[in-house]
C-alpha cells in the first residue's frame, strides 16, 4: 500500500488546530500528522523551546524525531523552529522534524530546501511547496498528513471541511501582487503584516 502525503494551507489558525484534532479523531496517528505556523497565531508553544529547532532526535528513512514537549499531544508539544525567507514558527511534527534537520545541515545559501526540500520529498509538487512556504510566511498554518493511500480521501476531506485553501488559487493571487515564487532572501512578516494579510483573504474567501 502506497504512502501519501496530504498537505491543507490554513489563513485561520483555529482551523489548522481543528484539522488537527479532526485527524486524531479519524484514527490518523498523531506521528503521522505534522503543523508548522506562524506564530502569530494563538498556539501554546513550549516555554522550553528554542529557535534552534521544534525538534530533537530526527532520524532517517522518515521516522519521527521527538517533539519538544512530547507526551502531551502535538499542539500542546509546539517548538519554535527558525526558516530561512519565514523566520520563527511553531512547529510539530514529523515534517517538523525533517525540515529542522535539513535546516541545520545545510550548506549556506541553499537552507530554503529546509521546509521546500521536505515537502517535495515527500511528494508535494514544488509549486505547491513555494505556495506553501510563502504561506506560512505571510501568517498561514500548514498541516501536513502522511497516511496510506486508502485514507487520502477521508483526510482531504477533512481538510476541505475545515477550510483549506486551494493552491492554485492562492499562487494566481500572490502573483497578481508581483510574486514569482518563494525566496529565502525575503524579510518575515510581523504579526501585525500577518495579521493584514489574514484579514485580506477573510474578506476574499475565493482566494
Amino acid at each position: 500500500m502506497s504512502i501519501k502525503t496530504i498537505t491543507g494551507l490554513f489563513d485561520n489558525h483555529e482551523s489548522a488546530a481543528r484539522t488537527v484534532r479532526d485527524l486524531k479523531s479519524a484514527n490518523i496517528r498523531e506521528t503521522d500528522i505534522s503543523l508548522v505556523a506562524h506564530p502569530s497565531g494563538d498556539y501554546d508553544v513550549d516555554d522550553n523551546s528554542t529557535t534552534s529547532g521544534a525538534v530533537v532526535g530526527a532520524e532517517t528513512g522518515g521516522s519521527t524525531g521527538a517533539v519538544i514537549g512530547g507526551g502531551a499531544g502535538l499542539l500542546a508539544g509546539l517548538g519554535m523552529l527558525a526558516i530561512p525567507g519565514v523566520g520563527p514558527v511553531v512547529a510539530a511534527g514529523w515534517l517538523a522534524a525533517t525540515a529542522a534537520g535539513a535546516v541545520v545541515g545545510a550548506l549556506a545559501g541553499t537552507a530554503a530546501g529546509g521546509l521546500i526540500g521536505a515537502l517535495t520529498d515527500a511528494g508535494v509538487s514544488p509549486d505547491h511547496a513555494s505556495v506553501y512556504a510563502e504561506g506560512i510566511r505571510r501568517g498561514g498554518a500548514l498541516v501536513t498528513a502522511r497516511v496510506d493511500e486508502v485514507y487520502a480521501a477521508k483526510v482531504e476531506s477533512i481538510m476541505k471541511t475545515n477550510g483549506c485553501i486551494d493552491p492554485k488559487e492562492r499562487e494566481r493571487a500572490y502573483r497578481d501582487t508581483g510574486w514569482n515564487s518563494f525566496d529565502e532572501k525575503s524579510p518575515p512578516f510581523t504579526s501585525a503584516d500577518a495579521a493584514r494579510e489574514r484579514a485580506q483573504y477573510s474578506s476574499n474567501p475565493r482566494l
